[in-house]
């Protein structure tokens, strides 16, 4: 019998052998006979045993006791766990007896499900949800009541009232994949307890016997609206372990009675179980030796989860058995105890139906694969996480075993840092949801900072996944998806009281919570509330924005509708005065900005194409600065990227790659200009000199692909740095002397292109020296050693000084003053730091936990700033960290001064001029500050057209 793709063969499927067809039938009568007088001699024996033994009375040499305790487990095996009922209770079994009711007066609230009446089929496209005014009476640990006017004199006398002031509420935001408390900040070898690696296959270890509950990370992502999050296992190995979902609130302090990870769990009566398991490339890296052991293939690994399964599946079916004969012959003619395997249990369940699978898969054989093994040993899947490929393929979901398909937990557009990543899109929920497949988006802490994950929720909704989807994805769906769906996720009567206030739309730039409950507690006793306009929100749910995937090549356009301009005002049309700007592009070049009448009436009587925007925005082009972009295309293939090491020393232009699908994204986004330096140890560490380049460029010898062939020398002084000098200080003596000598040096150089060549440019003040590090005290010994080179200069030169710039900086605010005193600059990457390694422990992750971040507190210094990015996949994210900057600065920055920070002020700490090429230019939809923009049309800077975006 052959068996197609999900109808694969169990393991007990064996061919008839043929000895067994050749079998005579004269000796198969023979046998007969034989056969029916030994069960006769048998039935006789047992017979007569049977009536001679005692009646009444218990056979079994085993314990009663614990032969009875089996018997109750019999029950717990056959049961199938639902869904905890949330209306209809008094209390949380959460809540902490003393804690006052609160009631939030004037909220503008998101409930989380459409009017009541409203059709499924309506529902899912939007219709019947809206914010609407309303208070909230939180009593118990429990949402009492939603409603308009809620009377404070018919409550208790010690209820706390709390004014939202019309801000928005939303039920507090669910991550549905954290390794926080596991996985602690700063990253350290003693706390790091996120895989258990003495295995491939180990279902019987917990996440909730490592989770450290003093991880500072937990308050941080609480910070971020943050009330629940599944705490898993990691991926490395193809079956992790069992799960825990918990809520934000840890000790005294946030209002509970003890400080323990038992008290963190979210349903303390443990309805529902949660197990994490990973297809691809993660188990193969980890645990495969060819020749020894595997799997090193996708081939090996599904035998690993089959022959796990299959495991369990022995113990269930032995268990079974066991139940079903105690409950024929009762337990005191049982001859044995229930079977029970501690390897198997959790992995017995999951066959049960007991326990919520959450499978780490990418790529679509992944997929295909795990979905043919739910099929096999029959058993759901609640989500498939990281998810890349799953948008291409919608129906291999649908084919999972049980009554709903696998949602998709998914980064909105974080890919390409490996093979298995690099098929992905960022419109992957927008075409899931079209397929009444459900996206859910999570952040993977620490691999995205989990504070910010329902940042992840708005450029999906940027993506045009519709607003209420968008939401539902860190809010209802999640729930759901959990079990916990009538407990969390929703603003209604009986679900626990988790909530956020925030001090913006949440599916907006910059959004922060003011306040945070959890069971009816406020988590912050004075949180920090950022100045940002008041915005009453409108009762109707935002538009899904127009989505634009298609690109052409043009040369002649005219634009209409601009209403801000940030080019440079010489490029502006003279003497005209208008509020509504036209845009004429001529040969790939802007030819006039302004009224542009005579270019509008060419354009009409010739065909020229002519595109009407409603809130147009023109802007110089960003650039990417700090990544590895051009000089790799799959951050973990080796044989895709440049490569390096801290012995050499060497320019990134010599190893420039062009047309890569990083690249293409990168001008698409308006990202038209990179600065990138060769890599030192790994991600975010440099050493050589970067080179300037165009991303629409088709190889290095293009006239106007490359802008500057060396602009800076790089080296790095992070935590990386002892692994080519093994300590910091010898590093930066190391960096000292290289300097000192240059200065010393009289002679010029035969070879231009050594490192001591560059040097002597740096030292003559030439070429900028960059410095990647993170700590207050190596950017304090950064600046000690200007002060000697700067002194050295002087004495040997009679004047100058070396130019520095600071990238990475996440403790640079510590000495904004000094750093302002030296003029040295600081290129901020990350924007946002989360203390994930020691280097950057002081970090400030902002509001409501700090007032301000880096940014700010550098920019009130009068420090030079700018914004760069740690990994490629942030070129699509580039004006949103501008935008992100922006809103929270509490007016101290424009709209100028934030797109400075990703364009003119990169070219300013380096010494550069900025783009005033006519030929580079990016034309929004909106404002690129913005969730919801879209790019129209990119200048390049290369050829005689223009990309446009239809």
């Amino acid at each position: 019998m052959e068996y197609g793709k999900g109808e694969l063969p169990p393991y007990s499927a064996v061919a008839v052998p043929e000895w067994r067809r050749r079998w005579s039938p004269r000796r198969s009568r023979s046998v007969k006979f034989f056969a029916l007088a030994c069960l006769a001699f048998i039935v006789y024996a047992q017979w007569t045993q049977i009536e001679s033994r005692p009646k009444g009375r218990s056979t079994s040499r085993l314990s009663i006791e614990r032969l009875s305790e089996d018997l109750r487990v019999c029950s717990k095996l056959r049961s199938k766990p639902q869904d905890p009922i949330g209306f209809g209770r008094e209390r949380n079994a959460r809540y902490v007896d003393g804690h006052k009711p609160t009631l939030i007066k004037n909220a503008t609230i998101w409930v989380g499900e459409p009017v009541e009446g409203t059709i499924a089929e309506d529902a899912r496209a939007g219709k019947g949800f809206s914010w609407i005014n309303s208070d909230v009476l939180l009593e118990y640990g429990l949402i009492k009541e939603v409603g308009n006017d809620i009377d404070v004199g018919s409550l208790s006398s010690d209820t706390i009232v709390w004014d939202a002031k019309g801000r928005q509420l939303t039920t507090g935001i669910i991550d549905m994949h954290s390794h926080a408390g596991v996985d602690s900040l700063p990253e350290l070898v003693g706390n790091s307890d996120t895989n258990e690696m003495g295995s491939n296959i180990t279902p019987y270890v917990r996440s909730i016997d490592g989770i450290n509950v003093f991880d500072h990370q937990i308050q941080v992502i609480k910070s971020g609206g943050v009330t629940t999050s599944l705490i898993l296992p990691g991926s490395s190995n193809n079956i992790g372990g069992a799960a825990y979902v918990i809520k934000h609130a840890v000790g005294k302090p946030d209002g509970r009675n003890e400080t323990s990870i038992a008290d963190l769990l979210a349903d303390p009566d443990g309805n529902w179980r949660y197990i994490k398991m990973a297809c691809g490339e993660n188990s193969k890296r980890t645990y495969g030796v060819v020749g020894e052991h595997g799997p090193v293939s996708r081939l090996g690994e599904s035998w690993e989860f089959r022959h796990a399964f299959e495991q369990a599946a022995k113990v269930v079916r032995a268990q079974d058995d066991w139940c079903t004969l105690a409950d024929s012959i009762g337990i005191e003619q049982m001859e044995s105890y229930l079977p029970q395997e501690i390897e198997w249990e959790t992995l017995g369940a999951v066959l049960r139906g007991q326990v919520h699978v959450n499978t780490h898969c990418y790529t679509v054989p992944d997929l295909e694969a795990f979905v043919d093994h739910t099929n096999e040993f029959k058993f759901p899947v609640r989500a498939f996480h990281h998810a890349h490929s799953t948008f291409l393929v919608p129906e291999i979901l649908k084919r999972a075993w049980g009554d709903s398909p696998p949602a998709a937990a998914l980064f909105a557009d974080n890919m390409w840092y490996k093979a298995e990543a690099y098929v992905g899109s960022e419109y992957a929920g927008k075409v899931l949801y079209e397929n009444d497949l459900t996206p859910i988006y999570v952040s993977d802490n620490p691999v995205l900072n989990a504070q910010h994950v329902v940042f992840e929720a708005a450029k999906a909704f940027g993506y045009g996944l519709p607003y209420h989807a968008a939401l539902a994805a860190v809010t209802t769906a999640p729930a759901e998806r959990l079990g916990l769906g009538e407990r969390i996720g929703k603003v209604k009567p009986g679900f626990d009281a988790d909530i956020v206030v925030w001090d913006s739309d949440p599916l907006s730039v910059g959004a922060a919570p003011v306040q945070v409950w959890i069971d009816g507690t406020a988590q912050f006793d004075d949180p920090v509330e950022l100045k940002k306009p008041s915005a009453y929100p409108s009762s109707e749910v935002s538009e899904v924005p127009a989505t634009t995937e298609e690109t052409v090549s043009v040369g002649d356009v005219v634009f209409t509708g601009i209403t801000r301009s940030f080019l440079s005002s010489k490029q502006h049309q003279q003497g005209s005065h208008y509020q509504s700007i036209t845009v004429a592009i001529s040969g790939g070049k802007i030819t006039c900005i302004g009224a542009c009448e005579a270019q509008l009436m060419s354009a009409s009587k010739s065909g020229i194409k002519i595109i009407a925007l409603q809130n147009g925005y023109l802007t110089k082009p960003f650039t990417a600065f700090g990544s590895l972009i051009g000089l790799n295309a799959i951050d973990a293939e080796a044989d895709t990227e440049n490569g390096g090491s801290p012995e050499i020393f060497s320019r990134a232009i010599d190893g420039l790659a062009f047309e890569t699908k990083k690249l293409h994204f990168a001008q698409k986004y308006g990202v038209t200009r990179a600065i990138s330096a060769p890599v030192y140890t790994g991600q975010m560490t440099h050493q050589g000199t970067s080179v300037g380049f165009r991303t629409a460029g088709s190889h290095a010898l293009e006239e106007g692909a490359v802008f500057a062939d060396d602009i800076a020398v790089h080296y790095t002084l992070s935590l990386s740095a002892k692994r080519g000098s093994t300590s910091i200080s010898n590093a930066v003596n190391s960096l000292r002397h290289k300097l000192l000598e240059a200065v010393a040096a009289n002679t010029t150089a035969t070879d231009p292109y050594t490192e001591a060549a560059f040097l002597s440019k740096v030292v003559d003040g030439s070429l900028p020296l960059v410095i990647t590090v993170h700590s207050a005290d190596g950017i304090a010994a950064l600046l000690k050693v200007k002060q000697t080179i700067d002194s050295a200069i002087v004495s040997t030169r009679g004047s100058g000084g070396i130019s520095l710039v600071i990238v990475g900086g996440a403790e640079s605010f510590l000495l904004a003053d000094e750093l302002a005193a030296a003029d040295v600059g600081v290129v901020l990457s990350p924007l946002l730091s989360y203390r994930t390694v020691w280097e950057q422990r002081r970090a400030l992750t902002g509001a409501p936990l700090t007032n301000g971040t880096a940014v700010d507190k550098l920019i009130a210094a009068g420090v030079r700033v700018a914004i760069g990015i740690e990994e490629d996949w942030l070129v699509r994210d580039i004006g949103l960290l501008a935008g992100i900057a922006y809103k929270n600065s509490g007016g101290v920055l424009s709209e100028k001064d934030a797109l400075d920070l990703v364009s003119d002020n990169v070219y300013e700490l380096l010494g550069l001029k900025g783009s005033e090429d006519t030929r580079e230019f990016v034309v929004f939809e909106g404002s690129p500050l913005e969730i919801g923009a879209r790019v129209k049309a990119v200048g390049g800077g290369i050829g005689d057209d223009v990309m446009l975006l239809v």
